[in-house]
């Protein structure tokens, strides 16, 4: 039987320990996935206050999350915490913390971290493997370890926590260095004293981006239709997401493992949010405003890599301009970094950047143009036109890149088969270029093309359009969802089709149906938390658990909403004027381009200058 204590018990010493390097191992999974990270934390427990960090999803997945590494140090760099990780289990292997294999009920409070909505079940599935009551509103009045406080944060909470509201207690909304400290502190303070009602309350009253979806009781019209959240007494309407305004140390990699997707290598954000105003993109709306990182902030955060580590990843290249990567791509080269990144903008490459690409043997990027066409380029407001396209490739593939990757979508508003077939036209233009000179080196670039289905998330100028539907629907109107993901698939056969005749070209796409069901899970309210829980309970099928809800994807995802309608995520103060989105959304028909954001003097969306 293990002890837990949670006593106000000075902390008298502090183990703390962060991995550098091998220990020994008994051979468990747990002990060699510990074995082969640098940077995880090993405390004793004695006299720390224990909270369980899970990332719902497998370890691979979540110790690639830069997001969720930085709450795991910020929260054991805290003296009077241990911090361990939960990770969805794999090949029946038990549910045990990663650092010292304990189990989920021994801890009083859990926190998760969670950024897509395809691992919204995975969250319910581990609190009931864990032991825990899935529903707040089955938990016990007393915190306790087996009956703990649920504390959720991570981006797809501050674009609409609603699907998973049933299940916690408590949202962080919005970044988490502003807020972590300051609301654990709060937590450790008043718990166990308090009940959990009171300490819900007082939290929501003392600190702003603290949402306890328990004091907030939603309301529906005639229709069904969400129409309102009736705040408890002393409680604020809305919940003002918090961020963080600027920083001297850009946020990176806290730990490495040969099992993450991105192995050895060191991640370092260059900002947060984007300028670019992308009509499909959340990141460029929920990150408002969009805080670029100077060039010496980055510089720190790179600078605390391990120098064994000599790759380096940057995230945000879609954002940053091209002195600012000149002058990284300066460091980088004078500090023998190699240079590695997802994607960026096609308008992005300069001369510096190249050759760093160049002796960093980076074989493979991508580029997005994501609209198929130029006229659907616009009615997003990418800013990309064809011939950026075509001079990033040209240029990628003559620094040395052998494999190519387009990001297309399909699915967007006003899209027509003339759309389709000038996608189709721009890889055999892209080809004619690359192919030359791959011939001269001897060697032909493979091009991956990536075909996605286009959800429509909250916050951006389409939460107003219907999943899958080319054309504006009225508010309330709907399609059906099985003419809606058949019209998907065809589109998805006419571009491979189209694609097929040319050589060293591969494509892949996801599922209509799995993106539809997506779709539901980003605009949904609280009552598809039923169809979760079923779910997760007894494996049954998204679609009967839906209906045994009585709910329908037409009701959340193939629907129009309109100029003054009330969103599930209506809830959250994100400061954007929701009459603003209307316009992009009004202009995106036009094919309109917007200007990219200006936070010194702007005053559109409403949260800059106001």
């Amino acid at each position: 039987m293990i002890l837990i204590t949670y006593g106000q018990a000075p902390v008298q010493e502090v183990a703390i320990k962060r991995k550098k390097q091998a220990s020994g191992s008994d051979g468990s999974r747990r002990d060699v996935l510990l074995e082969q990270e640098r940077g995880s934390f090993l405390k004793k427990w004695t006299g720390l206050r224990p909270i369980a960090l899970l990332y719902p999803n497998r370890y691979r997945v979540g110790m690639s999350s830069l997001g969720f590494q930085l709450v795991y140090s910020l929260l054991n760099n805290l003296e009077s915490i241990v911090c361990e990780r939960f990770f969805l289990p794999e090949n029946g292997e038990r549910f045990l913390s990663i650092e010292s294999g304990r189990e989920l009920d021994q801890f009083p409070l859990v926190y998760i971290s969670i950024s897509f909505e395809h691992d919204y079940l995975h969250l319910v599935e581990m609190l009931l493997q864990g032991g825990i009551a899935p529903l707040a509103a089955d938990r016990d009045e007393q915190v306790s370890p087996g009956s703990p406080l649920v504390v959720c944060g991570g981006v797809a909470t501050f674009m609409n926590p609603e699907p998973l509201a049933p299940f916690v207690d408590l949202f962080f909304i919005g970044e988490a260095e502003p807020l972590l400290e300051k609301v654990t502190d709060f937590l450790l303070d008043h718990f166990p004293d308090s009940s959990r009602q009171d300490l819900l309350y007082n939290l929501c009253r003392k600190h702003e981006g603290c949402y306890a979806p328990a004091l907030y009781t939603p309301e529906y019209d005639d229709s069904g239709r969400l129409a309102a959240h009736r705040p408890e007494p002393g409680l604020v309407p809305t919940i003002k997401k918090i961020f963080q305004e600027q920083c001297s140390k850009a946020s990176h990699s806290q730990l490495l493992t040969p099992e993450a997707e991105f192995s050895d290598l060191f991640l370092t954000e260059l900002g947060r949010g984007c300028s670019r105003g992308c009509r499909f993109c959340a990141a460029g709306y929920i990150y408002r405003p969009p805080r670029l990182w100077d060039a010496d902030a980055v510089i720190a955060g790179i600078e605390e890599r391990n120098r064994e580590i000599s790759r380096v990843g940057l995230l945000g290249m879609e954002m940053a301009d091209a002195m600012e990567l000149d002058t990284l791509s300066d460091y980088l080269q004078e500090s023998g970094c190699a240079l590695s990144f997802s994607s960026l903008r096609a308008d992005r490459l300069s001369g510096p950047l190249l050759e760093l690409l160049s002796e960093s043997g980076l074989k493979s990027v991508a580029i997005a143009p994501d609209g198929c066409s130029e006229r659907l380029r616009k009615v997003i407001n990418k800013g990309l036109d064809e011939q950026d396209l075509l001079l990033a490739a040209e240029r990628l593939v003559d620094a040395g890149i052998y494999k190519l990757k387009l990001y297309l979508m399909i699915g967007l508003p006003s899209e027509t088969l003339e759309d389709l077939d000038e996608a189709i036209e721009l890889l055999a233009k892209i080809k004619n270029k690359t192919d030359l000179i791959g011939r001269r080196r001897g060697r032909l670039c493979d091009i991956t093309i990536s075909i996605n289905c286009f959800t429509p998330k909250a916050w951006t100028p389409f939460q107003f359009h219907a999943f899958g539907v080319s054309s504006r629907l009225e508010s309330g109107e709907t399609r059906p969802a099985g003419e809606v993901v058949a019209g998907l698939k065809k589109k998805l056969k006419y571009l491979k089709k189209g694609f097929k005749k040319y050589a060293n070209v591969h494509v892949n796409h996801d599922k209509p149906d799995n993106v539809l069901f997506q779709a539901v899970l980003a605009r949904g309210d609280r009552r598809v938390a039923d169809m979760l829980l079923e779910m997760a309970r007894n494996r049954t099928p998204w679609k009967q658990a839906m209906k045994q809800a009585g709910l329908s994807p037409e009701q959340y995802a193939v629907r129009g909403y309109g100029e003054k309608d009330y969103f599930p995520w209506s809830i959250i103060d994100h400061s954007i004027k929701q009459s603003f989105l209307w316009k992009e959304y009004q202009k995106s028909f036009t094919a309109k381009s917007s200007v990219p954001c200006n936070t010194e003097k702007c005053r559109l969306c409403g949260v800059c200058n106001g």
